[in-house]
């Protein structure tokens, strides 16, 4: 078939729509079908494929069963068997789609990618590399201030290196960065890999090697020269993935404007490399300076508490984390009797986490109870999640281990005669009111250091607290001590405290849910709670009783809500689970 400017060349009846324009040579298959306002310039396709409207395709091999959405781009391309295409992808010169893969709304392909088969790219993603390893390739690099990934494999030591000079040219020449990790081997290799990224970029390095973040982090807060922090470490539950965390001057994860201007540079790669007469240096240090630091810092708040002429003695398990190296001094220069559980590097042991805190559970509570201790706190290997365990050897839940705290802290405003102000996640029980403190609920994001001194504490209600007096970012050894110090002041045992809250039913879940689909449930939430009390501050919270709600937030970086399930009872409570659990199923099919 003749057309104006190019002919169409097919065994029977075609599928295109009459507003269709071919250009040069058009070869299609069987079962093909070209909607309305499309153009096709030198393309061949297969068969069974379909084309949405307003979709242009140039110079491009297409093979058979796939599909391309509304007002796609491709130029210059292959695209394999079994595949689908998204609305507003484009496509440049040079892209090799392989078999079976899924490519997202308005996704970006730069020149020369090639795409292996059987990958998931996610809407609106810049791909600036081939997909060869992994089954999915992020929108987002950073998630609240983190990258993380497969080691080896998406979080390779190319990616490392490019990452650094991303994150390098976002810096002054002649800044200095602070980096460290942990001892895992993951970490090594990613962290010397990313060195190299910032001298090329004209940065400045103190290397730490092997230090806890916490202790890192004050070092950070403290010198005013230093201008960010990098952290490496093994993801906490899952030993194959590497986490790595960047902090600003103020020792608080980078902000969501900074991380994007870093994802910016990375997928365009547009770096900074310096004249050879600019290229930063490395400056090793061994920890001396930077433990003594934070061990004076800790014993001058804490040093009216004299711990030595107090009955007290307490467990603590840092599993098998570099807290090792340091805490232990800081209780024995502060007099704290303690007995100390895992004290020593195993890399083998963290690679189970859930193991090991099951052990670390039934261990330390048998202790806690044959020994009459006062108290347990599990260390996570990276400085930051506290556990705690009572005097009668119970492992307390998040919930209850937030509401203790709170107590103590009630118990020290009274004493004080003071309000103590405190910042909770709209996802924290509020079951419990308490006189001498104002709480303040909200999203915990994009804080900076300014904002988290006015705050006393500032808890995640899974374990991390931030007392502010000593820094204003979390750390579970301080924590450990601040609760110590409470718990002896106001002489008061953990179990008594436990005893005196109130029985409440709290539970989360995590339900299934494609990109797609989290404005649909944001509408269904918020119909669902006309003629409720509701609030839209973090996600949709629907009060059903006084003192019973459902909070759900879609997971920003994963394709799951987040459900947040409060009750006076467990019956109420289970019944609210599964009664929005069954609606969402419902308004999915919908």
């Amino acid at each position: 078939m003749k057309y104006p400017e190019g002919v169409l060349i097919c065994e029977e009846d075609n599928g295109l729509d009459d507003s269709v324009d071919v250009v040069g040579i058009v070869v299609i298959g069987k079962d093909v079908t070209v909607k309305r306002g499309s153009k096709l310039s030198n393309v061949v396709i297969g068969d069974n494929v379909t084309i949405a409207a307003g979709s242009k395709i140039r110079n491009t091999v297409i093979w058979n069963d796939v599909t391309i959405g509304k007002n796609a781009k491709l130029d210059g391309c292959v695209i394999c068997n079994n595949n689908q295409i998204g609305k507003n992808v484009t496509a440049k010169s040079g892209m090799i789609l392989a078999e079976g893969c899924e490519i997202g709304e308005l996704v970006s392909i730069e020149k020369d990618v090639t795409i292996w088969p059987d990958k998931v790219i996610e809407d609106a993603s810049i791909v600036s590399r081939s997909v060869i390893l992994g089954s999915k390739y992020k929108n987002s690099i950073f998630e609240n201030g983190m990258v993380i990934g497969k080691s080896n494999v998406e979080l390779s030591c190319e990616m490392a290196t490019k990452l650094a000079e991303a994150f390098g040219a976002q810096l002054p020449i002649g800044s200095t960065v602070l980096v460290s990790r942990h001892y895992d081997k993951s970490s090594r290799m990613l962290k010397r890999a990313f060195l190299g990224g910032l001298l090329s970029a004209g940065v400045d390095v103190v290397d730490y090697n092997a230090i806890p973040s916490a202790v890192m982090r004050c070092s950070l807060s403290f010198h005013d020269h230093f201008t960010a922090g990098v952290h490496f470490n093994q993801k906490i539950d899952d030993p194959t993935s590497t986490v790595i965390t960047f902090y600003n001057h103020e020792a608080l994860r980078i902000n969501s404007d900074v991380a994007k201007k870093v994802e910016k540079a990375f997928f365009k790669e547009t770096f900074r490399r310096v004249d050879y007469s600019q290229i930063g240096q490395i400056y090793p240090l061994d920890h001396k300076r930077e433990y003594e630091e934070y061990k004076k810092g800790m014993e001058s708040l804490l040093k009216h508490q004299n711990f030595k002429c107090i009955n007290c003695r307490i467990a603590v398990d840092v599993m098998h984390g570099i807290a090792s190296e340091v805490f232990p001094d800081i209780l024995n220069d502060l007099g704290v009797e303690n007995i100390m559980f895992n004290a020593y590097a195993d890399e083998q042991r963290l690679s189970n986490i859930n193991t090991l805190s099951k052990r670390s559970y039934e261990d330390m509570g048998a202790v806690i109870r044959a020994l009459k201790l006062d108290a347990g706190f599990l260390i996570y290997p990276h400085g930051q999640r506290l556990d705690i365990i009572c005097d009668e050897g119970v492992l307390l839940s998040k919930q209850s281990a937030l509401y203790v705290v709170l107590t103590l802290l009630n118990m020290d405003a009274k004493a004080l005669g003071i309000k103590k102000r405190v910042f909770l996640p709209t996802w924290a029980a509020d079951i419990v009111y308490f006189d001498s403190l104002v709480i303040e609920r909200g999203q915990y994001a994009n804080f900076k250091a300014a904002k988290m001194k006015t705050y006393d504490l500032v808890a995640t209600g899974d374990g991390n607290f931030t007392f502010t007096e000593f820094a204003t970012h979390r750390d579970s050894m301080y924590a450990t001590l601040k609760i110590l110090e409470m718990i002896v002041m106001h002489g008061v045992k953990l179990s008594d405290l436990i005893a005196a809250l109130p029985k409440f039913f709290y539970d989360t879940l995590q339900v299934p849910c494609t990109q797609a689909f989290k404005g649909k449930m944001m509408r269904r939430f918020l119909e669902d709670a006309k003629g409720k009390k509701s609030s839209t501050l973090d996600g949709v919270k629907i009060w059903l009783d006084k003192n019973d709600w459902v909070l759900m937030i879609p997971d920003q970086y994963s394709d799951r809500l987040n459900l947040y399930i409060q009750a006076e009872t467990a019956e109420k409570g289970e019944l609210i689970c599964e009664t929005y659990r069954t609606k969402i199923e419902e308004w999915m099919k919908e």
